[in-house]
């Protein structure tokens, strides 16, 4: 099993790359399911339904989310009817959506949770405690389980890697949207890589407005972040997945800007 998943998808710049670079990703590397998070894919904040279909369409499998689920207000209108996309499942038990869901691809179903880290973000219920529960769920239906771990800290994530290490196939973090080069498995079979990245701007920070961000330093007044135009980055990584016991065999990252060319 061959798992292709494409870190934080950062406005139409980033959008504009799953167009182009998805169907050139999914000739070169044959992934069997494809997963992109794309909690910031709508003007670099939330996500509407527009998007997530399209994402659908252009050939992803699930859409994950994180700490930007409700940016977007239309969101409340269809995210319990988007059968295939995960908002972090430790949101309190009464947010709509779901943080688990279940996707059939070559022959074996396979489980794709998303979870919210609590250093530097809101305090809302324990990862850790909930990835235990939904993990003795997941595996009463299969041994493939993906967890995207949205999260700020770099220390909480390798902490749920080595928390979750053997008991799923892999634990990639987003969020920070800065691609680290730890990717590594663990030593239980679980494909681990501190953050992904992200996809789309280039040359601003972390997305936005590099003038804007700088302000806020300087400053500490509230300022806009606004999506940078001009050059684009796709971040993303691949994972090899032994079906019959859901350990990872590999993980390789992806990593597409001008200093770092696709080759077809």
């Amino acid at each position: 099993m061959r798992i292709l998943f494409i870190g934080d998808v950062v406005g139409s710049p980033g959008r504009d790359m799953i167009k182009e670079y998805l169907p050139k990703l999914k000739s070169k590397y044959r992934p069997h399911m494809t997963i992109i998070n794309g909690e910031n894919a709508a003007s670099g904040k939330g996500i509407n339904e527009k998007i997530y279909r399209q994402f659908l369409e252009l050939g992803a499998q699930v859409v994950t989310l994180g700490n930007h689920t409700w940016d977007k207000k239309e969101i409340f209108e269809f995210i319990d009817d988007a059968k295939f996309m995960v908002r972090p499942a430790n949101f309190p038990e009464e947010t709509p959506g779901q943080g688990m869901v279940f996707c059939k691809v070559n022959g074996q179903e396979v489980a794709v949770i998303n979870l919210q880290g609590r250093t530097f973000l809101p305090p809302i219920d324990c990862p850790f405690k909930v990835a235990d529960n939904l993990i003795e769920q997941a595996k009463k239906r299969t041994s493939i389980i993906f967890v995207d771990f949205h999260a700020e800290a770099t220390s909480e994530k390798q902490a749920m890697g080595w928390y979750l290490d053997g008991r799923v196939s892999a634990v990639v973090g987003t969020h920070t949207h800065v691609q680290t080069a730890d990717q590594r498995i663990l030593d239980n079979g679980t494909a681990f890589i501190t953050d992904v990245g992200m996809t789309g701007p280039y040359d601003g920070i972390l997305g936005v407005s590099r003038e804007a961000v700088l302000k806020r330093f300087i400053t500490t007044l509230p300022v806009r972040f606004d999506v940078v135009e001009g050059r684009t980055q796709l971040n993303g990584v691949i994972i090899d997945i032994d079906q019959k016991n859901g350990h990872a065999t590999a993980i390789n990252r992806i990593l597409i800007n001008d200093d770092h060319p696709f080759f077809d």
